[in-house]
């Protein structure tokens, strides 16, 4: 009787374990393209959605769709290595990265695998596209950090709320459910092991991936790392000043800098001060912001400078930002919206999930406020960040206690695999402090301090050079000061401000053919005039005084007006090589010349104008005179549209 009790038991088991499976069960998918961009096939690009548990470990048998994109690699060799990426965040999307890859060296002998983390993205379901531009619209108000804090908690609220009607499990959007994700992932493509390439957050679920499937990893590329998940908010205002006290210090030592924004440190604060009484509204587009207004208080003016820190060019335009500040030049200022908007791009339902589960309850907010306070002039830390306290704290209101996630890292330290890490001198959320404390986790591993640079400067063209090596041959010792040969930072002076140069440049540069081609065949237009009617009056076709008059007019005035407009591309190209940030400024001073011609060309064209309606009844070719006047003004329109006038 016992015996038979036990076979039934065991059978039992048995269909349990087998329904589980049936209900964890992985499959990989094949789709069309995820960006519209791609829509040819490409035998050498794979699309597709890694089909898996919404829950791990669960039987409910709800499955979500992770979206994937494999570059297979461009060399011929017969090697399966691949590189899988994971994008940081929290909540940002890898496969809209994934231009980064299609001619990155690190290809030609790796597949390269880039995916949307659950949630994100192209994956289905998608859990909050429009979180961010919500929050968008709050900073643009003119109104008290505490009611910015308030909004944003409730918009996050509604956006949870959400979730919950939509079925979706909170609690499965975090950093263990995206490892088993992996693991699955790998499988599915049938890799034996891969190089894990993570950046930012993606740092931190690459180590607890690491740490769940060593055995997965071939070597783990960490770019600007979180090393401490208790301290990742707790440093932030530490580690934000700290790099910016690079910045003034920079300023303060070189006597030309220091001339043109002298006590820049002082400056900063003075503006912090400022802002808080006066905040500084500012036109956007209403693409951006609804109203077509933005009001830049206290907070937004830190967050503007913090993620200043994150790029070497932008590092090198933060003086000229910080007094335009001060000056109070709202025309220019205007243009730094986009900033926000592109920061505000990403998921923000999977950032509160995956915050609220693992990071914001394991961040002490007394030692957050203890360390902002050490900085008197700040008025606090960023309340953008430390607005995600109270956040979380109302996202786990009515949470169990297990949902919040505690990962144990510590086998870390007996891997195997190589590890490379890199750090920027400049990055304010994760400094090189963390790439040497992260290194220290493994045994065998490196740390590239890359001097010069700030967030995630694996992907400069040394960073690039250096990764290429590590993955291609891990076991040979990398080298740690590649980054030495990088260019000094160059603070931008001598810039001339006007903000319809950015406008200009990006409208040019999306090359609108409705918008633009009036433009162009105005263009077209004084060119032809230009070459036939110079010929003409040089062969004196025009006895009349006034009719050669007008010709000369005309010509002139084309001329300056093509010159304007080819000199102005030309500037706005070679800028863009040497800073692409500065355009949201204005132009070098050596540039001068193009606002002189702006003002001769109207000058020029008023008087052509004038001397046209004058003597219009005595003027022959009158259309023809009349259709090169109107391109002139066409142009003119252009020029005061985007600004430059």
């Amino acid at each position: 009787m016992k015996l038979k009790a036990t076979i039934i038991l065991i059978l039992f088991l048995v269909v349990n374990i087998l329904s589980g499976l049936q209900a964890q069960t992985v499959t990989f998918e094949k789709s069309a393209p995820h960006l519209s961009q791609f829509k040819d096939s490409d035998s050498k690009i794979v699309w597709g959605y890694l089909n898996v548990p919404e829950t791990w470990g669960s039987e409910d048998g709800k499955t979500i769709k992770i979206a994937v994109t494999v570059l297979k690699k461009t060399s011929n060799e017969k090697s399966s290595k691949a590189i899988v990426f994971i994008q940081g965040g929290p909540g940002a999307s890898g496969i809209s990265n994934v231009w980064t890859w299609m001619n990155h060296p690190l290809r030609e002998n790796n597949d390269i695998v880039v995916f949307d983390v659950r949630g994100t993205g192209f994956c289905k379901p998608r859990l909050s596209e429009n979180l961010g531009k919500k929050f968008l619209e709050i900073l643009a108000r003119n109104q008290s950090e505490e009611d910015d804090e308030k909004q944003k908690t409730n918009a996050a609220m509604l956006c949870r709320q959400d979730l919950v009607n939509r079925g979706i499990n909170i609690d499965s959007y975090n950093s263990f459910s995206i490892a088993n994700d992996l693991h699955a992932l790998k499988t599915a493509l049938k890799y034996k092991e891969w190089n894990v390439y993570g950046v930012s957050y993606g740092t931190y679920i690459a180590q607890v991936y690491a740490s769940t499937y060593p055995k997965d990893i071939q070597s783990l590329v960490l770019d600007s790392a979180v090393n401490d998940i208790s301290t990742y908010y707790v440093d932030n205002t530490s580690n934000y000043m700290t790099s910016l006290q690079k910045v003034f210090d920079i300023c303060k030592n070189d006597k030309n800098y220091n001339k043109e924004y002298p006590n820049l440190e002082k400056v900063y604060y003075e503006v912090i001060a400022d802002l808080e009484k006066n905040p500084l509204t500012v036109k956007v587009d209403k693409s951006l912001v609804s109203t077509g207004t933005f009001t830049y208080n206290t907070e937004d003016f830190k967050v503007a400078i913090q993620q200043a820190l994150y790029n070497k060019q932008l590092v090198e335009v933060i003086p000229v930002l910080i007094y335009q500040f001060h000056e109070r030049k709202g025309e220019s200022l205007g243009n730094l919206v986009s900033a926000f908007s592109n920061l505000l791009e990403m998921d923000y339902g999977v950032y509160y999930c995956v915050s609220c589960n693992e990071a914001l309850p394991n961040n002490d907010f007394s030692l957050y406020k203890s360390e902002a306070s050490k900085f008197r002039g700040l008025s606090g830390g960023i309340s953008f960040y430390k607005s995600d306290f109270k956040v979380c704290e109302a996202w786990n209101k009515k949470r169990n206690e297990s949902a919040v996630k505690h990962y144990d890292l510590s086998n870390l330290s007996a891997s195997k695999f190589p590890v490379l890490v890199f750090s920027g001198e400049f990055d304010p959320i994760t400094p090189q402090a963390n790439g040497k404390k992260t290194a220290e986790k493994f045994k065998n591993a490196y740390n590239i301090n890359a001097k010069t640079y700030g967030h995630v400067p694996s992907f400069t063209a040394i960073g690039r050079e250096v990764a290429q090596k590590f993955i291609n041959n891990p076991q040979q010792k990398p080298d740690l000061d590649a980054f030495k040969k990088a260019k000094e930072i160059k603070l931008v002076t001598g810039v001339i401000i006007n903000k319809g140069v950015s406008k200009a440049g990006s409208s040019i540069g999306q090359f609108n053919l409705i918008f633009l081609f009036p433009l162009i065949i105005a263009l077209i237009i004084m060119l032809v005039f230009i070459l036939t009617y110079f010929i003409k009056i040089i062969k004196k076709r025009y006895p009349a005084i006034q009719d050669k008059v007008m010709r000369i007019c005309l010509i002139t005035t084309s001329i300056i007006g093509l010159a304007l407009f080819v000199n102005l591309i030309m500037a706005i190209i070679e800028v863009s090589k040497q800073n692409f940030f500065i355009l949201a400024f204005g132009l070098p001073e050596n540039f001068n010349y193009i606002f002189s011609m702006v003002f001769l060309f109207l000058g020029c064209l008023i008087l052509t104008l004038a001397y046209f309606v004058f003597t219009v009844k005595k003027t022959r070719e009158r259309g023809i005179a009349f259709s090169v006047i109107f391109s002139n003004i066409l142009l003119a329109t252009y020029l005061f549209y985007w600004g430059i006038i």
